[in-house]
């Protein structure tokens, strides 16, 4: 039977608070939506059941996940103040924590611009690596990467998260984006900002030209058993469409296989019987925003719109003009890094403060709980 992560338990007005977790690897699927205790901080009330997501049961391993804050999961995850110097932000705990969660085929090298503005910010970045991603390109991938789940890469980060006792800022990249939500559907996450944002269950993605991308995949039988990596003229095309070609072929050259059984829970999310990318939108109670390039052809923008209609208009979506899909690493990304901080500074904390304001009118027991 799927199990969601237990989140937060309030224990009481000292501030503590202990997530104690067992999770099996189909969960982040359908839980109540947390009710606030303050402005950007949400908590579970005690007594609420979980509920499962339209996907049944699942059969995959426990995993016991256990996460313990002495203070509060908003500590040190202000949204917005003075920023501190670069040294500073990398060793105080006290300075606001953004975490940068990368997509398919990639590794952390793809944030390094990002890192180096939001440490020079005032920020403590923590990039996380995707399980069985620590490998070099042209290496043999790890065994078990091509039946790695969307659901075990988001356990994972829930981990690091833990270890954090605070909920971060994030900022995610395609795959990463729909990490993202996944994670801020658990109460995870303070404000995110998905780049590109790949699709979730229930979202269509008709567009000829991203199947084009893939269509040596999907032409495979069993593909979603084996890792995968399109060839360069596939990424060139809708991918890698946004940089010039020397760029391209470097950035290309470093990448890694991705797993196939990630590809088929987004790109054929409608026969996943676990529906490991389904998001109940009622869950999500962080302020979050989507940035897609105009053109991106493997996540149009005209899918980031209708993954956003999904959170019934909370969720804004801003095109990017000549951008592709390679947001983090293309040129100009100084600028989406910029939009992403000014997201987080100004923007996310008046949307929590409504969407506290409306969580009271509209269950006030449950916030007064």
């Amino acid at each position: 039977m799927i199990e969601c992560l237990d989140l937060i338990s309030d224990l009481g007005r000292t501030g503590r608070r202990q997530i104690e977790s067992d999770a099996i690897i189909g969960a982040f699927q359908g839980a109540r939506p947390l009710a606030p205790r303050g402005v950007g901080d949400f908590v579970r009330p005690s007594g609420v059941k979980l509920r499962r997501g339209f996907g049944g049961a699942a059969n995959h391993p426990l995993e016991q996940i256990r996460i313990r804050s002495e203070n509060s999961m908003t500590a040190g995850c202000e949204m917005a103040g003075k920023p501190q110097t670069r040294t500073q932000a990398r060793t105080s705990e006290s300075a606001p924590v953004v975490m940068l969660i990368h997509g398919m085929w990639s590794r952390p090298h793809v944030w390094d611009g990002f890192r180096a503005f939001f440490e020079d910010r005032g920020y403590r970045v923590i990039i996380p690596t995707l399980r069985h991603h620590d490998m070099e390109p042209g290496g043999i991938p790890h065994p078990e990467l091509a039946d790695a789940s969307l659901a075990h890469y988001a356990a994972d980060i829930a981990r690091e998260i833990g270890k954090l006792g605070c909920k971060p800022l994030v900022i995610g990249h395609s795959m990463g984006g729909t990490l993202a939500q996944m994670l801020a559907a658990r109460g995870l996450v303070r404000a995110a900002v998905g780049l590109a944002p790949a699709q979730i269950a229930g979202t269509m993605n008709l567009d000829l030209r991203s199947m084009w991308i893939f269509r040596r995949e999907f032409t495979s039988w069993g593909f979603w058993r084996q890792p995968h990596l399109p060839s360069f003229e596939a990424m060139r095309y809708g991918i890698l469409n946004g940089m010039p070609e020397s760029e391209a072929e470097q950035l290309y050259e470093k990448l890694i296989p991705e797993s196939g059984r990630a590809l088929l829970e987004i790109g054929w999310w409608f026969i996943d019987g676990q529906r490991t990318t389904w998001i109940n939108p009622q869950d999500v109670c962080c302020p979050m925003l989507f940035l897609t390039g105009e053109k991106d052809l493997l996540t149009p923008l005209r899918v980031t719109h209708r993954i956003a209609e999904f959170y019934e208009g909370r969720v804004p979506v801003e095109g990017l003009p000549q951008r592709g899909h390679w947001l983090p690493a293309e040129p100009g990304w100084e600028a989406l890094a910029a939009r992403a901080a000014t997201f987080f500074e100004t923007e996310a904390p008046e949307m929590a403060r409504r969407m506290a304001i409306r969580s009271a009118t509209l269950a006030p027991a449950l916030v007064n709980a």
